[in-house]
């Protein structure tokens, strides 16, 4: 049985995330990586900055807005992912379709407690239509400019009681999240900048040619799959089902279909799977950096995260795992950085590097602060080190 060393994991992830060597065009890193992760609207921008050559937010507009070459769309394990629009299809039937009845019961649950007792399936079921209505008529509109269309939706719901985090919102964020669940509307531009997340809304037709390609979901599955671990494999099954979202049968089921090749992580004693075709050892990159934003997809692309994070998760992630900004030499995690109020790129090492690697994280770090310029980028989602970091 094949077995991967570490080093050679490292070595794969550094190719094939394109971080070895910043490469193009934009649309074909997006898709060797199957997305980029976009619950925060900056991780998309600062994810292709550190693997486009060229890289300007304009590039990502442009794929994004007038070409919509990139869509971005509700996906794996309820996340907002910018991919591909030829992936939509399969993204919608292998994991974005799955979580459409739990959205709609939790809302209906919310919504019986709330807001009317007899007849919560029945107002939804009316408030999304004509929410679908209005902008269908619009074209594109803001959850504000719908609630002047639709009043039911400026409904208020109270969420989290009793928690820290609680608090109340609009039932509009919940609908139209429900809607983009259900494939049936898309974000648009946001208001603002790149940095903002307060999207404007599309019927899926509009903004899609043909709308979502209907797909079997076992097909869409085997499609998704085999796209994951030429990208991140080797890989073991509790990371596939991480990643994914999905059952153990399922994963079992369609790493079945896709002929994956059992072998072994030098680091790891649960079993890993790669393609049939993927077992060569390949040529190294040689020495690279990179300085990867909260939220990276190569960051959060593993569940079991050891071989290329080391003993460093409590101070890179936040307590519901989320990844903070990190500094990445030859394959794994050695520090975080940050930027200030100021615009400075602050940067802190976490692990011994030679002088050499000191100093092209220093160049990346001057870099990256240029490329920002006057725009200041805090995460979403903070963790420790980089909040200190930020001061």
């Amino acid at each position: 049985m094949r077995t991967f060393e570490t080093d050679e994991r490292r070595q794969r992830l550094g190719v094939r995330h394109h971080l070895a060597r910043r490469t193009g065009p934009l649309e074909g890193v997006v898709s060797d990586l199957i997305g980029l992760h976009s619950s925060d609207p900056a991780t998309v921008f600062l994810s292709a900055w550190g693997r486009v050559d060229g890289f300007s937010p304009a590039h990502l507009e442009d794929a994004l807005y007038r070409r919509r070459s990139l869509v971005r769309v509700l996906g794996m394990r309820r996340t907002l992912f910018v991919v591909p629009s030829s992936m939509v299809g399969v993204i919608d039937a292998a994991c974005t379709k799955a979580l459409a009845p739990a959205q709609r019961r939790r809302l209906v649950t919310m919504l019986a407690q709330q807001v009317t007792p007899d007849g919560a399936e029945a107002w939804l079921d009316d408030v999304s239509t004509r929410t679908l209505a209005a902008l269908t008529t619009r074209g594109e509109a803001t959850a504000r400019e719908l609630t002047a269309d639709v009043p039911e939706l400026a409904t208020r719901l109270t969420v989290g009681q009793g928690k820290a985090w609680g608090g109340t919102m609009g039932v509009s964020t919940r609908v139209l999240f429900l809607l983009a669940t259900e494939g049936r509307i898309v974000r648009a531009r946001p208001l603002g900048s790149w940095t903002s997340g307060q999207y404007r809304w599309a019927p899926v037709e509009r903004w899609i040619d043909g709308g979502i390609e209907p797909i079997p979901p076992s097909e869409a599955c085997a499609s998704l799959l085999r796209r994951w671990l030429r990208a991140f494999g080797p890989a073991t099954m509790t990371d596939v089902r991480w990643w994914t979202g999905w059952t153990a049968r399922l994963t079992t089921s369609t790493l079945s279909a896709v002929d994956a090749v059992e072998v072994r992580l030098a680091s790891d004693t649960e079993p890993a799977w790669v393609l049939p075709d993927d077992v060569a050892v390949e040529e190294p990159p040689g020495q690279w950096v990179a300085l990867l934003p909260s939220l990276d997809p190569t960051t959060m692309g593993w569940k079991r995260r050891e071989w290329y994070l080391g003993a460093h998760a409590d101070e890179l992630f936040d307590r519901n795992g989320n990844a903070g900004p990190t500094i990445w030499a030859n394959g794994r995690v050695v520090g975080a950085w940050a930027q200030a109020s100021d615009g400075t790129v602050r940067t802190r090492l976490l692990e011994r590097v030679s002088q050499r690697v000191a100093r092209a994280i220093e160049a990346e770090r001057r870099q990256l602060q240029a490329w920002l310029g006057d725009v200041r980028v805090r995460p979403r989602f903070r963790t420790p080190l980089e909040r200190e970091l930020n001061g």
